[in-house]
């Protein structure tokens, strides 16, 4: 199957209104002084715990669990592993690495935009197969590898939370005892057990691990027994969750607006995350598709569809969670617009398989 000018101009059709929000979010900041940082932060935390979850509950509780490729979810599992692998590698064997950039690095090189870009472009390259696949990857992201993400910033917040409170704590004992020199108290740190059990607690209350667990609850339910959701719930989840993508955007709009620069974290990182982006995670993939025996075009599918744009989410979380949000913002302003040309180099390349 051949890509036609058609076809392309299907993927821009798509991509475009994704720019339209974002320019507006940064137009209304930059240009107009319509929001403060403050109330930018309040934006994020909505489109963060309303709009986010509830997009992703409607979209995976319309999926088919029962007609998925179980072996591309493999492939998909083992292409994680070794991504983690080789990071933990780096941040234990090199002077640069570190768990907050691990992390970063992680959602670079595995969380994509698979919905919009990904859609209509790999229906364009290989049809049903290509857009099955997709819807695949989407769900089990939102699943696994989002809540995944999830639990590990949940994890960091408790224990810069922990550190922070005994710093606290000493500085009050210090006081108390009217005393300028360090005071010999010992602050004893949380058990392991208790800050686990804090991060637990947190991530089960979290609306977007909600929302992942009773989506697919609701798909395995509705298609084993046939059972169609009221449409009572359905319009009450479609009228907020129509507006997840676009609110998402909108808030990166805002965020880029109160930087210094477009390029909020610079020319070397923005590359740094495109190589992850485009090359580690479909190279990862590779591997992982070949250690499970795909081959044919589920193979060609599942390297090209890792190899889409960032994910809209990474960023929401980043932002919230305040870790690296310049570097995931950039990543998914710039990555959006180079992976047309990247996934057609893609899809050229793969065809001589």
């Amino acid at each position: 199957m051949m890509i036609g000018m058609g076809d392309i101009y299907k993927v821009v059709v798509a991509m475009t209104p994704l720019y339209v929000a974002l320019v507006l979010g940064y137009g209304s900041v930059k240009w107009w002084k319509m929001f403060s940082p403050e109330q930018c932060d309040a934006i994020n935390k909505f489109v963060c715990y309303f709009t986010l979850p509830l997009f992703t509950f409607h979209f995976t509780s319309q999926v088919d669990p029962f007609g998925w490729n179980y072996k591309f979810l493999a492939a998909d599992a083992i292409s994680k592993v070794i991504i983690v692998i080789v990071l933990v590698a780096w941040a234990k064997g090199s002077s640069n690495g570190c768990y907050t950039w691990l992390i970063t690095s992680f959602s670079l090189s595995t969380l994509t935009n698979s919905l919009v870009v990904g859609v209509p472009m790999l229906k364009a390259m290989y049809g049903d197969l290509g857009v099955n696949i997709v819807v695949e990857s989407t769900v089990f992201q939102g699943i696994v590898w989002l809540s995944t993400l999830l639990f590990v910033l949940e994890f960091r917040k408790a224990n810069d939370s922990s550190s922070l409170n005994i710093v606290d704590s000493q500085m009050v004992n210090d006081l108390e005892r009217n005393d300028n020199s360090v005071s010999d108290t010992t602050i004893p740190r949380p058990s392991f057990l208790s800050m686990m059990k804090t991060v637990c607690v947190k991530l089960i209350l979290n609306p977007n691990a909600q929302a992942s667990v009773i989506g697919i609850t609701w798909a395995f339910i509705s298609n084993r027994w046939h059972i169609e959701m009221p449409t009572i719930v359905e319009e009450s989840v479609l009228i907020m969750s129509k507006a997840g993508i676009g609110s998402a955007m909108f808030s990166m709009g805002l965020f880029t607006a109160l930087q210094e620069k477009i390029l909020a974290c610079g020319v070397r990182l923005t590359l740094f995350g495109l190589v992850l982006r485009f090359i580690a995670g479909p190279a990862a993939m590779a591997i992982g598709c070949l250690a499970v025996g795909l081959r044919g075009d589920v193979l060609r599918v599942a390297i090209v569809q890792a190899a889409l744009p960032q994910a809209i989410a990474s960023f929401i979380y980043a932002k919230e969670y305040g870790l690296h949000a310049d570097v995931l913002s950039t990543a998914v302003i710039v990555g959006i617009i180079v992976s047309l040309p990247v996934l057609i180099v893609y899809f050229i390349a793969l065809g001589f398989l």
